[in-house]
């Protein structure tokens, strides 16, 4: 293997074996010694990509971020109306804090990031930003309630969203977060869709829960 792909895979690792560290016990009880021995690694491979704990930790966030984002682009491009993008987003967001560790470890970092003096504040905002786009075009195709206001909704949303993911992981380690989610939009569509589309988006939340992939929806599916 080359030099620079090693050093790729090492860090990688590294990373890896932070989340699953930081997941575990949190930033203020983790050490490097534990993420080396996680990651299979010399505390000298460890050192070399990452001089302390906080990079480690920023790097973790980073990287529950990327794959957040990259979740996010996948299912916008999709080419799926507004609120079936909205509702599929957080169906696969939900997916992912059940998969991938080191989304979970991102969470529970950003919950824990005044112990290292990290601001947390740009992916909401980012996140807030993107739902309300997404809920003014809803209501442009007709699929929202004109009479929301977007901005507040998309406040609710990933107040909602996060509070939601939140109580599962202390009540459940999230092994029930997908039909929590589907609690939360049986709760938040009928206040927001017309009548007339409502059983359909409502069964498109269920299907976060009962579909392999959610984002692929039901062959067929109109939203």
């Amino acid at each position: 293997m080359p030099l620079q792909e090693r050093a790729r895979a090492t860090k990688a690792s590294i990373v890896e074996g932070a989340a699953a560290v930081f997941e575990e016990i949190g930033y203020g009880n983790a050490s490097l010694s534990s993420v080396a021995e996680r990651a299979g690694v010399t505390k000298g491979a460890l050192y070399f990509h990452f001089k302390s704990k906080e990079d480690l930790a920023l790097a973790v966030i980073e990287a529950q971020h990327a794959l957040a984002t990259q979740e996010g682009e996948r299912i916008a491009g999709l080419g799926r109306s507004a609120l079936s993008t909205i509702i599929l987003t957080c169906a696969s967001f939900g997916r992912l804090l059940v998969q991938e560790p080191v989304v979970r470890a991102g969470v529970r970092l950003t919950l824990e990031a005044s112990a290292f003096g990290h601001s947390v504040t740009a992916p909401y905002e980012d996140w807030i930003r993107t739902m309300e786009f997404l809920t003014r075009q809803g209501q442009s195709e007709g699929e929202i309630d004109e009479a929301l206001d977007t901005a507040a909704f998309a406040r609710y949303l990933v107040a909602s969203f996060t509070g939601v993911q939140m109580v599962s992981g202390v009540l459940t380690h999230r092994a029930d977060v997908l039909e929590r989610i589907e609690d939360m939009w049986s709760i938040l569509l009928p206040a927001m869709v017309p009548e007339t589309k409502l059983a359909e988006f409502l069964d498109l939340a269920r299907l976060g829960v009962h579909e392999a992939d959610p984002a692929e929806g039901r062959s067929g599916h109109s939203v």
